[in-house]
């Protein structure tokens, strides 16, 4: 799944969740205030029914008269010295204090108020069990009243995130196809009404079309490049060959003329790799021209054998493990393999430089000085040259090898050797 989709989706979650969270806090902010109303009410109430009862009661037993008690009520009488009629209290309810009792007695409920008055102690017993029952029954449709309020709040959030998304949902997939960036395509903001994401799709629209102008920009670029500068490496080619087919040039006008043969050609190449890195659609099964690593290693020794000799380097070829056979871009490759090479001899002054074939691919391996590990960071990046730069170049071999690499979807690391040196290791996997 891709990146926007993912947030997209979360998205939608947090629109669904802030729904059943506000839901769940009203219904129960709801529900508690239903449990303490009905608690408070039922207290205060039943303690004035009882407190009217037990008067009443009193007022018949002082008078001798039939306490004429409703039904499930319980009138008791007693004294600190001796048990009075009506009826001796049971033990469970010798122990209340004076005033108003919640009692739960093997699965019954009462409600007892307790009055003494001097060494006489009052009790007005009530069953309060169907009464209990009904309670419980509110508070079961309170708490399936909450449940409900919070699954409605999950079904209208769902709803409502999936409307309020369909927009943004249709504007991520307009902006993700890649012909919107065909100068035929059509403005997106005209398809949306005049609110956030209306504006949202003007602003892509802004975006795109300077996208357009720039990839215009740069199409017209790499075809001018293709032709203006092939045409002329094309004649120093050829004036090269010519003058090389003479007899007239001394050894040290051969050595001359051979240095300019090597960079045009070298130039040539470096055209051809911009001007396929600048094809962000390459498609490497398009591409005839291919190589293994191991025979674009063998390649590039021979061609930087006479420059390390010239400076007394040797330039070793070795075999670390079978490298991969498979088939890569050869000018993409060519290019990766010559400026770590080309970057080894050029800062070395005496030892070596290696070319070690690996199991994942290769790496280039020097006794030069060393980059400060404080420049590792920097030096891939463009103008960006060593410490120890000399020469007439302008940084631009690593970072050319980081942009290939980086595009084939290689990896490339630097590191300094335990003997000193440096070792740039490429990985195809």
């Amino acid at each position: 799944m891709m990146p926007f989709l993912k947030k997209q989706h979360r998205l939608s979650r947090r629109i669904i969740v802030a729904f059943v969270v506000m839901a769940a806090v009203i219904s129960a902010l709801f529900s508690v205030g239903i449990i303490v109303v009905v608690q408070v009410v039922e207290k205060q109430l039943l303690t004035d029914t009882l407190h009217g009862d037990m008067t009443l009661a009193m007022a018949r037993f002082s008078a001798g008269r039939d306490l004429d008690l409703l039904p499930g009520s319980r009138f008791y009488h007693d004294t600190e010295s001796s048990l009075d009629e009506p009826e001796e209290p049971p033990a469970w309810l010798e122990n209340l204090d004076s005033g108003f009792h919640e009692v739960f007695r093997e699965g019954q409920s009462f409600h007892a108020l307790v009055y003494k008055q001097g060494d006489e102690r009052f009790l007005y017993l009530r069953d309060q069990t169907d009464f209990e029952k009904r309670e419980q029954a509110l508070f079961l449709v309170v708490a399936a009243g909450f449940m409900l309020s919070v699954i409605a709040a999950w079904i209208l959030g769902y709803f409502l995130a999936r409307r309020i998304m369909f927009p943004v949902t249709r504007l991520a997939s307009q902006v993700r196809h890649r012909g919107q960036l065909l100068a035929l395509a059509p403005p997106l903001a005209p398809g949306y009404a005049d609110d956030e994401v209306g504006q949202l799709a003007a602003a892509f629209d802004g975006t795109l079309d300077q996208l357009r102008q720039a990839l215009e920009r740069e199409r017209f670029f790499t075809s001018d490049v293709s032709h203006e500068l092939r045409t002329p490496l094309t004649v120093i080619t050829t004036s090269c060959e010519l003058l090389k087919a003479t007899d007239t040039l001394n050894p040290k006008q051969e050595k001359q003329l051979l240095r300019v043969q090597r960079a045009s050609q070298e130039m040539r190449e470096l055209i051809h790799t911009f001007l396929q890195l600048a094809r962000d659609n390459l498609d490497n099964k398009s591409v005839t021209e291919k190589s293994t690593i191991a025979n674009m290693a063998q390649e590039q020794c021979e061609q930087w054998q006479p420059a390390a000799e010239a400076k007394g380097l040797q330039l070793l070829l070795t075999q670390e493990a079978p490298p991969p056979d498979k088939l890569y871009n050869v000018a993409l490759l060519r290019a990766v393999v010559s400026n770590l090479l080309r970057n080894a001899v050029h800062y070395t002054e005496t030892g070596y430089v290696r070319l070690v074939l690996t199991a994942t691919g290769f790496r280039v391996e020097d006794s030069g000085a060393g980059i400060d590990e404080s420049q590792r960071e920097s030096i891939f990046q463009p103008f960006v040259r060593g410490s120890g730069a000399r020469g007439e170049g302008l940084g631009l071999g690593l970072s050319l090898v980081k942009r290939i690499c980086a595009h084939q979807g290689w990896q490339i690391g630097l590191h300094n050797l335990s003997a000193g040196g440096n070792c740039f290791e490429v990985s195809f996997s």
